[in-house]
């Protein structure tokens, strides 16, 4: 694991303090499961319009693909 530091509003960061340990490190657990979920996303958006780019790049129109289909 990694410490990093992030912005958050004042009073989430002192309710997050004023947790227990074992609270707080479900929040750690839950955000960094978060952020790994938002990393795949992101990753297959950008898989995506590449290939759609490609497509295009090769004629292939939403018509065609509608028609396709």
């Amino acid at each position: 694991m990694k410490t990093i530091a992030i912005q958050i509003d004042e009073d989430v960061a002192q309710a997050f303090q004023s947790s227990q340990p074992e609270q707080q490190q479900q929040i750690q657990a839950w955000l960094n499961q978060w952020m790994r979920q938002a990393s795949k996303i992101s990753k297959l958006q950008n898989t995506m319009d590449r290939l759609s780019d490609e497509a295009a790049a090769n004629g292939l129109t939403p018509e065609i693909l509608q028609a396709i289909i």
